[in-house]
């Protein structure tokens, strides 16, 4: 039987893992801050898709929450690392994504080392939920190694560790083939398929996020049209202009979204049909490089049909109220998930 103090542990460890699968949630025990009360706390986006610190978070009493800059006033920071800590909160707060994968690219490029370099992965519990989603992936790959044999494969981490220990004689074969095109030597292609995982399991975590969003996405603008057809709302000019707006932007986020994940599967199925050295290393690019801004644009537009969910409502929910809500809350931190489209690379151009 495990005494308090470890089952509280053990929460806190379950607690921080399903933090990492989220795209508004950092929880700043991985970071390497000084200030030890920062450690409990959690960076997260708000509604309005602004950065606040979380101190604490419960059913009864809410949400403590405290604005990046008035940090140094609450914790009266004035040391040298104090100072530090103050840099890399602000760092931290201008992120649009707080997603494994787009923080892998932006601390590395901001020079920040985490003392577990483990901690920006997904937990096991989300990779499990994402074997259907790796499944086209890791066929592709199985065909190259085995051909068209009846190879049984459970999950991408199984077929990792089986090519690191190949059974056949005709897999060993086919993964010289495989070092081949790549242009790699034979001891590298674990290493490869591990790459090769990762690269892909992103690809599926967000399109799990996107498949979760487009229905809720669907369903806020038949509400929206239900609000601009009410005899009562038409006639409000400030009201229509933010349902307009909200529908158009809207479309043009989620149209980006689609048309950029049926070109990362049109250009993965391609790289299979030509497979060498230069194409995968293409695609990787193409995928990596769209990891922050693809992030940020579903991160943006997750706060916002969560926040309608759990304040609004898909059904029910009185003309009056939806109105209130579209006007308040939804249309601030549009602009931001917009801008981080036109930010977003032309994929012809990668």
């Amino acid at each position: 039987m495990i005494s308090a103090a470890e089952q509280l542990t053990k929460n806190e460890l379950n607690s921080t893992e399903l933090d990492m699968d989220s795209l508004y949630i950092l929880p700043l025990s991985i970071m390497p801050l000084y200030t030890k009360s920062l450690q409990q706390a959690r960076l997260i986006n708000n509604t309005h898709f602004r950065s606040v610190i979380e101190v604490y978070q419960d059913s009864r009493t809410g949400s403590g929450q405290i604005e990046p800059e008035a940090m140094g006033t609450h914790f009266r920071w004035e040391s040298a690392a104090d100072l530090e800590d103050k840099r890399l909160i602000e760092h931290l707060a201008r992120l649009n994504s707080y997603d494994v994968y787009s923080l892998r690219i932006k601390l590395r490029r901001a020079g920040i080392e985490l003392e577990e370099v483990d901690d920006l992965q997904l937990s096991d519990a989300k990779r499990a939920e994402l074997t259907e989603y790796r499944r086209v992936f890791t066929s592709l790959l199985l065909k190259q190694i085995y051909g068209d044999s009846d190879t049984k494969i459970e999950d991408f981490d199984q077929l990792v560790r089986m090519f690191s220990n190949p059974d056949r004689e005709s897999a060993i074969k086919n993964l010289r083939t495989l070092a081949k095109k790549l242009e790699i030597d034979t001891m590298d292609v674990p290493e490869f398929l591990e790459e090769y995982a990762d690269i892909f399991l992103s690809l599926a975590y967000y399109k799990n996020c996107l498949d979760d969003l487009v229905p809720k996405i669907e369903r806020f603008m038949e509400i929206i049209c239900e609000v601009q057809d009410n005899y009562h709302m038409r006639h409000d000019p400030i009201l229509m202009h933010v349902c307009e707006f909200l529908r158009e932007k809207l479309n043009d986020v989620t149209a980006s979204l689609t048309d950029r994940f049926e070109s990362f599967d049109r250009h993965s199925k391609n790289m299979w049909e030509n497979l060498n050295g230069e194409s995968f290393r293409w695609v990787r690019t193409l995928i990596e490089s769209h990891h922050t801004t693809v992030g940020g644009m579903l991160c943006g537009l997750t706060l916002k049909m969560s926040a309608w969910e759990n304040e609004v409502g898909w059904d029910n929910s009185s003309p009056v109220r939806r109105a209130e809500f579209a006007t308040t809350h939804m249309r601030n931190g549009i602009n931001r998930i917009k801008e981080i489209e036109d930010s977003a690379p032309v994929i012809s151009d990668v």
